[in-house]
């Protein structure tokens, strides 16, 4: 247990209440699945904004990125780039389209909605499929945010992980439970505030008692001639091409990430998507900034040092040793708010998958209101116990559990939401072919080792599912035409 637990404990303990209490408000105000799962398409630009980054980053940024920086140096930037890269293509060149689009397509509630719809498909291979895809990566993407929960009660209360974990989890499923997509829209404006001013604040610290910027990369470099070179990779190995573009790789994720995408189709009207963009990248660009720097100053602050997956702790570590205790509770809220809005987000687009999709689409077809929004509400559980099982390994770390379950759904997603916006001769075929080629390369890539297969698997999973949807398409319009 940390020093001092009990001022960060009070400070997490108001924190996790007022979270309880905007789950309970929004819980008076969703009466159908509808306000469960998009919350009426009610958000405004500033919301959409704050909700949809701190949904998408999750705990890895507090975490998993400052445990990289901290690990291998400077080449963590290149990860950082990607991201900010592919956050801002996806809300200039995605968003507004999807939010017309899938209004337009009989209020189109879920992405398994929207390709059924937009495809006219009657056999409801492509609402299965995709469905069936999001439950799967979903349950692994969410057991990384309790991988976090539990790093994060593990320091501060010096419990066993799997308590620890338990414990974490507690507050994130019922808030998520009761309220819906409105109660993890309104506490993300909090939580994404949260992870913004913690990391800034940790950052600027650790870069004052370092020296400086200049007084960082000298003292890296004295240390290890690897830390300070954005192309050397872990243990001072050249980090290379692949290394380059697998890093980089990470923005191409960004348009097959259902619980992003939800927040583009939630805003009142597409005309507030540009305040929302630009406010999204004024967030996202300090935010990983401050990730990597608050992970090479680690290097140099902390006095015990952090292998394996304790490298992940090194913001923990220098909340609760560099700042006063308030401001501590502060910064490791900032860690639960990180975790609790993306797996709470994550939670949400799973249940409406099974309730909307799989359930209503193809059990109950009549089923509506509020029996709907009781099956979402059970999903909800069914989902977060299959998560909690998968994260009990103490060796798993949040960033191998959030590159896999990122790298599936762009692999599966991504192509056809981009090519479906973009190209009126993409064909339901087509459709489901880029579905499935994209998610079976990322599950048969990531087991494999050595040379090429070194290389992340989202990129061939992209590529894959591309020419799979073009070249199925082509056959299909030729077909068609008796060309």
């Amino acid at each position: 247990m940390l020093a001092n637990s009990g001022y960060i404990i009070g400070t997490m303990v108001v924190y996790m209440c007022a979270c309880l209490l905007i789950g309970f408000i929004a819980w008076r105000r969703t009466h159908d699945l509808s306000d469960f799962i998009l919350g009426g398409r009610s958000l405004g630009s500033w919301v959409t904004a704050l909700s949809a980054q701190a949904t998408d980053m999750s705990g890895w940024l507090l975490m998993g990125l400052p445990g990289l920086a901290y690990a291998t140096g400077l080449d963590a930037f290149w990860m950082a780039l990607g991201i900010a890269l592919g956050t801002w293509a996806n809300w200039r060149f995605v968003a507004p389209r999807l939010r017309a689009r899938t209004e337009a397509l009989d209020d189109s509630l879920t992405l398994p909605d929207y390709f059924e719809r937009r495809f006219d498909d009657s056999s409801r291979l492509l609402r299965t499929i995709s469905a069936l895809l999001i439950l799967v990566f979903f349950t692994f993407y969410t057991s990384s945010g309790f991988v976090a929960a539990g790093r994060l009660f593990q320091t501060l209360f010096g419990l066993e992980y799997g308590w620890a974990m338990f414990w974490g989890s507690i507050v994130m499923l019922a808030y998520t439970f009761f309220g819906g997509f409105l109660a993890v829209s309104w506490s993300d404006v909090l939580q994404g505030t949260l992870m913004f001013v913690a990391l800034v604040l940790v950052a600027v610290v650790g870069l004052a008692l370092a020296g400086g910027v200049n007084e960082t990369l000298a003292a890296l470099q004295a240390r290890s001639s690897a830390l300070p070179d954005p192309l050397a990779g872990a243990g001072g190995q050249a980090l290379g091409a692949l290394g380059v573009i697998s890093m980089l790789a990470w923005g191409l994720g960004y348009p097959g990430q259902p619980h992003v995408l939800a927040r583009f189709m939630a805003i009142r009207s597409p005309v507030e998507l540009t305040t929302s963009r630009r406010v999204a990248m004024t967030w996202v660009i300090i935010t990983l900034l401050s990730a990597v720097m608050v992970g090479l100053t680690g290097v140099l602050v902390l006095t015990e040092p952090l292998t394996g997956a304790n490298v992940e702790r090194v913001f923990i570590l220098m909340s609760t040793t560099l700042l006063h205790p308030v401001l501590a509770g502060v910064c490791l809220s900032g860690i639960l708010a990180a975790v609790m809005s993306t797996a709470a987000a994550q939670l949400l687009v799973a249940s409406s998958a099974f309730a909307q999709d799989i359930y209503k689409g193809l059990l109950r077809g009549h089923a509506v209101g509020r029996e709907l929004l009781w099956v979402g509400r059970g999903a909800v559980l069914a989902i977060a116990v299959l998560a909690f099982l998968m994260a009990l390994d103490p060796q798993s770390t949040v960033l191998d559990l959030v590159a896999w379950a990122w790298a599936g759904f762009g692999a599966a997603f991504g192509p056809a939401i981009v090519l479906s916006l973009y190209w009126p001769r993409m064909t339901r075929t087509a459709a489901l072919a880029g579905m499935i080629v994209g998610g079976a390369t990322v599950i048969l890539w990531q087991g494999s080792s050595g040379g090429i297969f070194e290389l992340y698997e989202i990129v061939p999973g992209v590529v894959f599912s591309t020419l799979a949807i073009w070249l199925v398409s082509l056959g299909s319009n030729a077909r068609r035409t008796g060309s």
